[in-house]
């Protein structure tokens, strides 16, 4: 089944259309919860809903074959210098859900 994940991957949907598959999902008659139907794991919509702009990670994160929590790990560590605010918030997200180890 295609959803919007694959559909970035294939690039046969751009970051900007999450709002159509989001509609979709609300005209569908699926019984899928919306992040399987968007195709991301229940952290990786957590992390969404927070800050839309995190959609980037999401789906790096499955172009690379990550967990999200990994992937974030990695980026956060490498931002810390170009974008301290968004490596603090991506940190801060991390323990908020459990998943940051010290």
């Amino acid at each position: 089944m295609s959803n919007f994940i694959s559909d970035c991957l294939n690039g046969d949907a751009f970051l900007t259309d999450v709002d159509d598959y989001i509609d979709s999902w609300h005209e569908s008659d699926t019984n899928l919860p919306i992040h399987e139907f968007l195709g991301m794991t229940k952290s990786e919509y957590t992390l969404f809903v927070r800050d839309e702009s995190n959609l980037g990670y999401i789906v790096s994160a499955h172009r690379n074959g990550d967990k999200i929590e990994n992937f974030i790990k990695k980026i956060s560590l490498a931002a810390r210098s170009d974008d301290h605010a968004k490596s603090e918030q991506l940190e801060k997200w991390l323990r908020d859900e459990g998943l940051w180890d010290e």
